[in-house]
Protein backbone atom coordinates (compact mmCIF):
# COMPACT_ATOMS: atom_id res chain seq x y z
CA UNK A 1 0.00 0.00 0.00
CA UNK A 2 0.99 3.37 -0.93
CA UNK A 3 2.59 5.67 1.51
CA UNK A 4 0.45 8.59 2.71
CA UNK A 5 1.45 11.57 1.55
CA UNK A 6 -0.25 13.25 4.31
CA UNK A 7 1.54 11.21 6.75
CA UNK A 8 4.21 14.03 7.13
CA UNK A 9 0.86 15.87 9.39
CA UNK A 10 0.28 13.32 11.54
CA UNK A 11 1.35 14.39 15.20
CA UNK A 12 3.91 11.11 15.27
CA UNK A 13 5.33 13.12 12.94
CA UNK A 14 5.64 16.69 14.29
CA UNK A 15 9.48 16.44 14.71
CA UNK A 16 11.16 19.43 16.78
CA UNK A 17 8.13 21.98 17.33
CA UNK A 18 5.88 19.81 17.79
CA UNK A 19 2.25 20.74 18.65
CA UNK A 20 -1.23 20.34 18.57
CA UNK A 21 -2.54 18.43 15.73
CA UNK A 22 -5.00 20.44 13.03
CA UNK A 23 -8.13 21.91 14.97
CA UNK A 24 -10.75 20.39 14.12
CA UNK A 25 -13.87 21.71 11.31
CA UNK A 26 -16.63 21.55 13.84
CA UNK A 27 -15.42 24.48 15.89
CA UNK A 28 -17.31 27.69 15.42
CA UNK A 29 -15.92 30.60 13.47
CA UNK A 30 -14.75 32.59 16.68
CA UNK A 31 -13.63 29.54 18.03
CA UNK A 32 -11.71 28.75 14.84
CA UNK A 33 -10.28 31.78 14.63
CA UNK A 34 -8.59 31.87 18.28
CA UNK A 35 -7.37 28.43 17.53
CA UNK A 36 -5.63 29.80 14.40
CA UNK A 37 -3.62 32.58 16.71
CA UNK A 38 -3.18 29.90 19.52
CA UNK A 39 -1.38 27.56 17.27
CA UNK A 40 0.49 30.48 15.66
CA UNK A 41 1.42 31.48 18.89
CA UNK A 42 2.45 27.93 19.61
CA UNK A 43 4.48 27.63 16.54
CA UNK A 44 6.26 31.25 17.01
CA UNK A 45 9.97 29.49 17.70
CA UNK A 46 9.91 28.02 13.88
CA UNK A 47 8.13 31.41 12.78
CA UNK A 48 11.31 33.76 14.20
CA UNK A 49 13.91 30.71 13.02
CA UNK A 50 12.21 31.03 9.49
CA UNK A 51 12.69 35.09 9.73
CA UNK A 52 16.25 34.89 10.56
CA UNK A 53 16.82 32.41 8.35
CA UNK A 54 15.20 34.78 5.39
CA UNK A 55 16.85 37.35 6.48
CA UNK A 56 20.40 36.07 6.81
CA UNK A 57 20.09 34.28 3.31
CA UNK A 58 19.40 37.82 1.90
CA UNK A 59 23.01 39.58 3.80
CA UNK A 60 25.27 36.33 3.55
CA UNK A 61 28.51 37.64 2.05
CA UNK A 62 27.30 40.98 1.75
CA UNK A 63 29.60 43.89 2.68
CA UNK A 64 26.55 46.75 3.31
CA UNK A 65 24.10 44.22 4.72
CA UNK A 66 20.59 45.74 5.50
CA UNK A 67 22.65 48.62 3.98
CA UNK A 68 20.61 47.87 0.66
CA UNK A 69 17.42 48.08 2.09
CA UNK A 70 17.75 51.75 1.61
CA UNK A 71 20.56 51.71 -1.22
CA UNK A 72 18.69 50.22 -3.88
CA UNK A 73 15.46 52.60 -3.58
CA UNK A 74 18.27 55.53 -3.02
CA UNK A 75 19.63 54.38 -6.48
CA UNK A 76 16.41 54.16 -8.44
CA UNK A 77 15.19 57.25 -7.08
CA UNK A 78 18.17 58.95 -8.55
CA UNK A 79 17.49 57.52 -11.55
CA UNK A 80 13.79 58.93 -11.46
CA UNK A 81 14.88 62.59 -10.43
CA UNK A 82 17.51 62.40 -13.24
CA UNK A 83 14.48 61.38 -15.59
CA UNK A 84 11.50 62.92 -14.77
CA UNK A 85 13.06 66.32 -13.50
CA UNK A 86 15.72 66.94 -15.81
CA UNK A 87 13.64 65.19 -19.14
CA UNK A 88 10.83 65.90 -17.73
CA UNK A 89 10.47 68.10 -14.80
CA UNK A 90 7.67 67.82 -12.25
CA UNK A 91 6.41 70.75 -9.62
CA UNK A 92 6.76 68.55 -7.18
CA UNK A 93 8.59 70.18 -3.64
CA UNK A 94 11.61 68.09 -2.73
CA UNK A 95 11.15 65.23 -5.46
CA UNK A 96 13.82 62.84 -4.42
CA UNK A 97 12.03 62.89 -1.44
CA UNK A 98 8.95 62.52 -2.54
CA UNK A 99 10.39 59.43 -4.74
CA UNK A 100 11.98 57.71 -1.65
CA UNK A 101 8.96 58.04 0.22
CA UNK A 102 6.88 55.72 -2.28
CA UNK A 103 9.93 53.65 -3.57
CA UNK A 104 10.01 52.29 0.74
CA UNK A 105 6.76 50.93 0.71
CA UNK A 106 6.27 49.56 -2.66
CA UNK A 107 9.38 47.49 -2.18
CA UNK A 108 8.46 46.16 1.00
CA UNK A 109 4.75 45.13 -0.79
CA UNK A 110 6.58 43.92 -3.73
CA UNK A 111 9.59 41.89 -2.33
CA UNK A 112 7.13 40.70 0.17
CA UNK A 113 4.96 39.18 -2.20
CA UNK A 114 6.90 37.72 -4.37
CA UNK A 115 8.95 36.15 -1.50
CA UNK A 116 5.66 34.95 0.34
CA UNK A 117 4.47 33.44 -3.58
CA UNK A 118 7.64 30.93 -3.35
CA UNK A 119 7.13 29.97 -0.03
CA UNK A 120 5.67 26.97 -0.01
CA UNK A 121 6.87 25.75 -3.31
CA UNK A 122 10.46 26.48 -1.80
CA UNK A 123 9.87 24.49 1.70
CA UNK A 124 8.90 21.24 0.38
CA UNK A 125 11.25 19.32 2.10
CA UNK A 126 9.90 21.15 5.54
CA UNK A 127 6.46 20.18 4.36
CA UNK A 128 6.95 16.42 4.07
CA UNK A 129 8.45 15.84 7.51
CA UNK A 130 7.13 18.15 9.82
CA UNK A 131 3.54 19.38 10.82
CA UNK A 132 3.37 22.93 11.52
CA UNK A 133 0.56 25.68 10.73
CA UNK A 134 1.79 26.21 6.57
CA UNK A 135 0.63 30.23 6.85
CA UNK A 136 4.51 30.29 8.73
CA UNK A 137 5.52 29.94 5.86
CA UNK A 138 4.09 33.22 3.76
CA UNK A 139 4.34 35.11 6.99
CA UNK A 140 7.87 34.57 7.17
CA UNK A 141 8.67 36.20 4.06
CA UNK A 142 5.94 39.27 4.86
CA UNK A 143 7.37 39.81 8.42
CA UNK A 144 11.45 39.45 6.86
CA UNK A 145 10.52 42.17 4.35
CA UNK A 146 8.88 44.22 6.98
CA UNK A 147 11.83 44.27 9.26
CA UNK A 148 13.74 45.48 6.28
CA UNK A 149 11.01 48.17 5.62
CA UNK A 150 11.23 49.45 9.47
CA UNK A 151 15.03 50.02 9.15
CA UNK A 152 15.21 51.43 5.88
CA UNK A 153 12.09 53.99 7.58
CA UNK A 154 14.41 54.53 10.57
CA UNK A 155 16.96 55.76 8.19
CA UNK A 156 14.66 57.72 6.20
CA UNK A 157 12.75 59.37 8.40
CA UNK A 158 15.85 61.73 10.09
CA UNK A 159 16.98 62.18 6.91
CA UNK A 160 14.13 63.29 5.18
CA UNK A 161 13.45 66.03 8.30
CA UNK A 162 17.18 67.08 7.79
CA UNK A 163 16.13 67.85 4.34
CA UNK A 164 12.86 69.95 5.13
CA UNK A 165 9.91 67.33 5.63
CA UNK A 166 7.23 69.20 7.94
CA UNK A 167 5.56 67.06 10.27
CA UNK A 168 3.24 67.53 13.18
CA UNK A 169 0.92 65.33 15.15
CA UNK A 170 -0.23 63.22 11.56
CA UNK A 171 3.33 61.32 12.08
CA UNK A 172 1.72 59.33 14.75
CA UNK A 173 -0.53 57.75 12.31
CA UNK A 174 2.69 55.92 10.50
CA UNK A 175 2.26 53.45 12.60
CA UNK A 176 -2.08 52.91 11.38
CA UNK A 177 -0.53 53.32 7.67
CA UNK A 178 1.98 50.47 7.99
CA UNK A 179 -0.67 48.06 9.72
CA UNK A 180 -3.01 48.62 6.39
CA UNK A 181 -0.39 47.97 4.13
CA UNK A 182 0.39 44.55 5.95
CA UNK A 183 -2.71 43.55 5.95
CA UNK A 184 -2.66 43.72 2.33
CA UNK A 185 0.20 42.15 2.07
CA UNK A 186 -0.69 39.58 4.25
CA UNK A 187 -3.52 39.18 2.02
CA UNK A 188 -2.50 38.69 -1.13
CA UNK A 189 0.59 36.50 -0.03
CA UNK A 190 -1.50 34.29 1.19
CA UNK A 191 -3.85 33.59 -1.87
CA UNK A 192 -0.83 33.52 -4.11
CA UNK A 193 1.56 31.21 -2.53
CA UNK A 194 -1.69 29.18 -2.24
CA UNK A 195 -2.38 29.09 -5.59
CA UNK A 196 1.18 29.00 -6.99
CA UNK A 197 1.14 25.26 -5.02
CA UNK A 198 -1.39 24.61 -7.42
CA UNK A 199 -0.68 26.55 -10.80
CA UNK A 200 2.93 27.26 -10.87
CA UNK A 201 2.73 29.74 -13.87
CA UNK A 202 1.35 32.27 -11.04
CA UNK A 203 5.16 33.57 -10.43
CA UNK A 204 5.37 34.72 -14.27
CA UNK A 205 2.00 36.05 -14.58
CA UNK A 206 2.91 37.87 -10.84
CA UNK A 207 6.26 39.53 -12.61
CA UNK A 208 4.04 40.93 -15.24
CA UNK A 209 1.35 42.25 -13.10
CA UNK A 210 3.72 43.74 -10.30
CA UNK A 211 5.50 45.91 -13.03
CA UNK A 212 1.50 46.91 -14.45
CA UNK A 213 0.64 47.79 -10.53
CA UNK A 214 4.18 49.91 -10.35
CA UNK A 215 3.61 52.07 -12.98
CA UNK A 216 -0.58 52.57 -11.79
CA UNK A 217 0.66 53.55 -8.22
CA UNK A 218 1.93 57.26 -7.89
CA UNK A 219 5.54 56.16 -7.03
CA UNK A 220 7.35 58.88 -9.46
CA UNK A 221 4.86 60.84 -10.04
CA UNK A 222 2.00 62.88 -8.22
CA UNK A 223 -1.69 61.10 -8.41
CA UNK A 224 -2.86 64.58 -9.21
CA UNK A 225 -1.59 63.91 -12.83
CA UNK A 226 -4.01 61.70 -13.77
CA UNK A 227 -6.86 62.56 -16.21
CA UNK A 228 -9.70 63.16 -14.35
CA UNK A 229 -11.65 61.91 -17.68
CA UNK A 230 -10.47 59.38 -20.11
CA UNK A 231 -12.98 57.84 -22.68
CA UNK A 232 -15.69 59.07 -20.23
CA UNK A 233 -14.10 57.85 -17.36
CA UNK A 234 -12.55 59.37 -14.16
CA UNK A 235 -9.29 57.63 -13.99
CA UNK A 236 -8.41 59.49 -10.99
CA UNK A 237 -10.93 58.12 -9.05
CA UNK A 238 -10.85 55.02 -10.32
CA UNK A 239 -7.44 54.43 -9.42
CA UNK A 240 -7.72 55.92 -5.65
CA UNK A 241 -11.14 53.54 -5.19
CA UNK A 242 -9.48 50.37 -6.61
CA UNK A 243 -5.88 50.66 -6.05
CA UNK A 244 -5.36 50.38 -2.27
CA UNK A 245 -1.48 51.49 -2.92
CA UNK A 246 -2.24 54.63 -4.56
CA UNK A 247 -3.98 56.00 -1.34
CA UNK A 248 -1.39 54.20 0.79
CA UNK A 249 1.48 55.89 -0.75
CA UNK A 250 0.46 58.92 -0.94
CA UNK A 251 -0.70 58.64 2.93
CA UNK A 252 2.84 57.88 3.44
CA UNK A 253 3.92 61.22 1.90
CA UNK A 254 1.39 63.13 4.06
CA UNK A 255 2.61 61.80 7.36
CA UNK A 256 6.72 61.89 6.59
CA UNK A 257 6.89 64.68 4.46
CA UNK A 258 4.33 67.24 4.36
CA UNK A 259 1.46 68.66 7.37
CA UNK A 260 -0.97 67.21 5.36
CA UNK A 261 -3.98 65.61 7.49
CA UNK A 262 -5.23 62.01 5.83
CA UNK A 263 -8.21 60.01 6.59
CA UNK A 264 -10.27 61.28 3.64
CA UNK A 265 -9.70 57.94 1.55
CA UNK A 266 -7.54 55.89 3.93
CA UNK A 267 -11.07 54.06 4.73
CA UNK A 268 -10.95 52.34 1.53
CA UNK A 269 -7.70 50.68 1.49
CA UNK A 270 -8.37 49.95 5.25
CA UNK A 271 -11.70 48.26 4.61
CA UNK A 272 -9.74 46.56 1.56
CA UNK A 273 -6.69 45.47 3.95
CA UNK A 274 -9.63 43.72 6.08
CA UNK A 275 -11.29 41.93 3.08
CA UNK A 276 -8.01 41.05 1.78
CA UNK A 277 -6.70 39.23 5.30
CA UNK A 278 -9.62 37.13 5.68
CA UNK A 279 -10.07 36.10 2.03
CA UNK A 280 -6.40 35.20 1.85
CA UNK A 281 -5.93 33.35 5.01
CA UNK A 282 -9.49 31.58 4.82
CA UNK A 283 -8.64 30.20 0.84
CA UNK A 284 -5.01 29.18 2.69
CA UNK A 285 -6.31 27.08 5.58
CA UNK A 286 -8.36 25.71 3.10
CA UNK A 287 -6.01 24.41 0.19
CA UNK A 288 -3.38 24.18 2.93
CA UNK A 289 -3.76 20.30 3.52
CA UNK A 290 -3.50 18.73 0.00
CA UNK A 291 -0.01 21.16 -0.04
CA UNK A 292 1.90 18.01 0.71
CA UNK A 293 0.48 16.05 -2.12
CA UNK A 294 1.31 18.80 -4.33
CA UNK A 295 4.56 20.02 -3.72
Amino acid sequence: MPADPMAGDTPSNQGRWGGPSEPSSNQGRLGGAVSVFRELWHYRDLLRSLVSRDLAVRYRRSALGFVWSLLNPLLMMLVFTIVFQVVKPQSVRNYPLFVLAGLLPWNFLAGAISGATRSVTGNAHLIDKVYFPREILPLSVVIANLVNFLLSLAVFLPLALLLGARWNGWIFALPLVILIEVMIVTGISMMLAALNVFYRDTEQVLEVALTAWFFLTPVFYELELLPNQFLGIDVWRLVYTLNPMATLITDYRYVMLYETPIIRHTLIPFVIGIALLGAGWWAFRRVAPAFAEEV
